[in-house]
């Protein structure tokens, strides 16, 4: 780049240096918004299958199976990580305290010994396995908590700067691949050992990963399985602003014992101890909770968070390459699997003793 060039950028007008970042997203973000609403479109047809699951499939299959423009990198990047967080905000809409409230004090227990058991348990066999320390505490966020979101959510803190991108693709990978097959697990399992709907509920709300899955498993459960499930799975998901609050007071440490000159540690270096969009989710509950909102404000709520997480997804999916996933081995799938086990173990066990 030549001086005179480099004079033009550090002179350029804030307006123009904003209309040429919006010209470098606008290609990869129209595609993920299209792949999106095609994806929402074929939901419709496929009763049951969640549009997240479909545009994340979707997004796999077109990044291994053709050659992504270059133009799209940028809008497909932002797409994966500012519009899931986005999601994750309106996520929050979905949450009312007084539903959660009334499981009774005994299911909450259960719901945190599975968040905290799933999590701690996870990073434990992950050290066991020898998977790399960053893979094993997405995994166990994300199969702890709500999918996705909480790897997101959790790379948002631990990985600010994208260092460990491959990660968070894998994490999210095999979320779908494991969160799908407990979609037809739990149903399964629970007319083997005779489980009532309610309780199967709970069980398919404990342990399934994305909340899209836990409404495909509560569906096919049926007698009134749905509902239950879903409020656990939402009680799980209500532990994502504690969770990543903690971690983010662990990086803030870690920065500061890292024996960095001083000059690298300052405050602007360090991540904020509760990320700005967990403040929108928190805010979008008490909203829902405590303010008696319009039905189209809900109805398009759901629709902004299923779009922006839809889009989201496909961008993540557009991440995963399958030689990529394949050179990561079997440990972290071996994780997984376990991790699977483990939150499915904690939470059969808690909803039958609660009940």
């Amino acid at each position: 780049m030549t001086q005179t060039q480099t004079q033009n950028i550090a002179t350029a007008r804030p307006e123009h240096t904003l209309l040429a970042r919006v010209r470098a997203l606008l290609p990869g973000l129209v595609l993920c918004l299209a792949a999106a609403g095609a994806s929402y479109g074929v939901s419709l047809l496929l009763p049951g299958v969640s549009p997240l699951i479909i545009a994340i499939v979707l997004g796999v299959l077109l990044a291994n199976v053709v050659r992504l423009p270059a133009a799209a990198s940028d809008g497909i990047d932002f797409s994966a990580k500012k519009l899931l967080r986005a999601g994750i905000v309106f996520l929050g809409l979905q949450l009312v305290l007084t539903d959660i409230l009334d499981l009774g004090a005994p299911m909450l227990v259960v719901v945190v010994c599975i968040v905290a058991g799933g999590l701690l348990g996870t990073v434990l066999l992950g050290r066991l396995l020898r998977v790399p320390s960053g893979l094993s505490l997405l995994i166990a966020c994300g199969f702890s908590i709500c999918g996705a979101a909480a790897v997101a959510g959790a790379a948002g803190v631990t990985d600010p700067d994208d260092e460990a991108e491959e990660d968070t693709i894998t994490a999210v990978a095999l979320v779908v691949i494991f969160g799908t097959l407990m979609i037809a697990l739990v149903p399964l399992l629970t007319n083997l050992l005779g489980l009532g709907s309610e309780t199967a509920g709970m069980w398919a709300g404990g342990s399934i990963h994305e909340i899209a899955q836990v409404v495909a498993a509560g569906g096919i459960i049926g007698g009134g399985a749905l509902t239950v499930a879903v409020i656990v799975k939402l009680a799980r998901v209500l532990l994502l602003a504690p969770v990543v609050a903690i971690l983010s007071i662990r990086e803030r440490r870690l920065s500061r014992t890292a024996g960095e000159p001083s000059q690298q540690r300052s405050s602007s270096k360090l991540p904020p101890i509760v990320p700005l969009f967990i403040i929108g989710f928190i805010a979008m509950v008490l909203l829902r909770s405590f303010i008696p909102l319009p039905d189209f404000v809900l109805t398009t709520g759901g629709l902004l968070q299923t779009g922006l997480l839809a889009a989201a997804m496909f961008g993540l999916g557009c991440g995963v390459k399958i030689r990529n996933l394949i050179k990561v081995g079997l440990k972290p799938f071996a994780l997984a699997a376990l991790s699977t086990l483990l939150v499915a173990t904690i939470a059969y066990c808690g909803v039958t003793l609660a009940g």
